[in-house]
Order: structure tokens, then sequence, then C-alpha cells
């Protein structure tokens, strides 16, 4: 085998790792996949000689560029404040889905990748490729050109950030009927089940995408349910069961053509958090099987 083609296959060996750091990152399938295809023209760019590590020489590689996106992306300002939501990793209920897409779901949820937006694009790095990836501080400080120390010191900041944030439930049977019971009352128009399935400070998000109108959250059972039934006569009997990021949700419309995924977050067996994502450029990506 030549130099290049052992190359490759290590690379593509080691891709779900590197895609996995990048969406969790970014939280986009689109740019993690461009921020791994950077990394490759880069390594062939480079004296693969002096590479002692690939896998951690990669790593690297694929978090500086996913640094530089999400600093363009966060002074790009395309959203309003608070209505930016991931792009949803989407499998059936009763499969992991693809090889690839279960890694990277495995890796990082959809209700934390909202608590990581919050944080600025050094906090999360250091968070990310510590507390996720295991990564030691020595080399997140030279991706980001700081000391150890500091390094340390931003993962701690995000860290904390991360623990006040509602800690779903991990049964994925008991999401699964909450979310059951949530979709059965808003088929029925029933406000009081509504409510009764909702945590009293849920929150609920939408993100259509950027150039429509801002979509402040709304919080509260009372006032989630309340949107909920003007809204589910034009969605909820195009509802089917998903997982999103490895955890109970639900998809509207054909599995080839959506027009929305929800994903939902669930503490004490109530629905925390609501995020409903309707952006078709998010939604391109999802191909399940019917």
């Amino acid at each position: 085998m030549t130099e290049q083609g052992w190359l490759a296959e290590q690379f593509e060996r080691t891709r779900p790792h590197l895609e996995a750091v990048a969406y969790s990152m970014l939280g986009s399938v689109t740019e993690a996949q461009d921020a791994v295809q950077e990394a490759w023209l880069r390594l062939g760019r480079s004296d693969t000689s002096a590479i002692d590590d690939l896998r951690a020489w990669l790593t690297t590689v694929v978090g500086r560029i996913s640094l530089d996106m999400l600093r363009s992306r966060k002074a790009r300002r395309e959203y309003a404040a608070g209505s930016w939501l991931p792009e949803p990793l989407v499998a059936g209920p009763d499969d992991s889905g693809p090889e690839q897409q279960a890694v990277l779901a495995d890796s990082i949820g959809l209700a934390l990748l909202v608590v990581l937006e919050s944080l600025t694009p050094a906090e999360r790095l250091a968070f990310v490729l510590h507390d996720v990836f295991a990564m030691p501080f020595d080399d997140i400080a030279a991706i980001m050109d700081k000391s150890p120390d500091s390094a340390r010191q931003l993962a701690s900041r995000a860290r904390r950030r991360v623990q006040a944030a509602p800690q779903p439930d991990r049964d994925v049977a008991l999401q699964r009927r909450v979310v059951d019971a949530f979709l059965a009352a808003a088929r029925a128009g029933d406000f009081e089940a509504l409510v009764e399935v909702l945590d009293p400070g849920v929150v609920f998000r939408a993100d259509v995408g950027p150039g429509s109108p801002a979509r402040p959250p709304l919080a509260g059972s009372g006032a989630v349910a309340g949107h909920v039934l003007r809204t589910a006569p034009r969605f909820v009997n195009l509802a089917r069961p998903v997982l999103v990021n490895g955890e109970a949700g639900a998809l509207f419309g054909p599995h080839d053509d959506p027009v929305a995924v929800i994903g939902f977050t669930i503490v004490g067996g109530k629905i925390a958090e609501l995020n409903l994502v309707a952006d078709p450029a998010k939604l391109h990506h999802l191909t399940i099987e019917p």
C-alpha cells in the first residue's frame, strides 16, 4: 500500500471521531463535515513524517478549524438571540441509525448543545475537548495559544454553566412514554393533559432559519401548552417517533422531506425543554427509513 493510501485508510477510520468533535463544537452536521474535509486537505499539505500520533494531530487540527468557524458564525450574528438551534441528528426509534450518526449522537445531546451555544468559543472548545473527548489541557492550550491554566479555567467556567442546566433523564423508554403522552394530548386538544406532562418552567424554542421573524423562547407550562394547542392541528398528525441526538423526539412530515424535527428534554418525568427545528437547511441531511 502506498503512503497516501495508508493515510487515507487511517483518516477514514478516524473520521467518525473527528466529525463528533466538530459537531460538538459547531452543532452543525454540514459544518462538521466541512471542518473534517479541511483537516484532510491540511494533512495532504503537511510533513506526515513529523506526525507521531495521527489521531491526536487530526483532532487538534479539527479543533482549530472548528474554533475559527464558530468565531466567524458568532461574528455574523445571523440569528436573533435565543432562536438558534443545532442541526438535529435523527434515527429511527428502534435503531441507533448509521454507525457514523450513532457516534455523533452518543457524543453530545441536543440539550447540551443548546447550553454550549451560550458559551464563548474558547469556553466551548475547552469544555468539549477536555470533558467530552478527554484531551489534555496542554494540548487544548496549544490550539488556543493560551496557557494550560487558562484552558483549565475556561473549561471550569463552561462546566459550571452546563451543570446549572437541566440534566435529562437517560431512560429512553421513559422519555418515549412522556413524548407519547404529549403528542396524545396535542391530538386531543387537551390543555390540562398537556400542562400535566410539562414542567412548570418548561421552555419552548423554535428555529425557523435566518431571515424569518424572530421567535423568542416561550416559558411556562401554560404559555407553552397554549401555543401547542394553537399550532397542533397543522402538524400533530404528521408526527412520527424518532430519536433526536439519541433521545426521544418526533419528526413531522414525510421521512424523505420533513418539515420539522422536535427534541424533548425530559427531567423528572416532565418535559423541561422543547426544541423545534424547522429551518430547511438544517433538515436536508436527514435520511430516515420509513
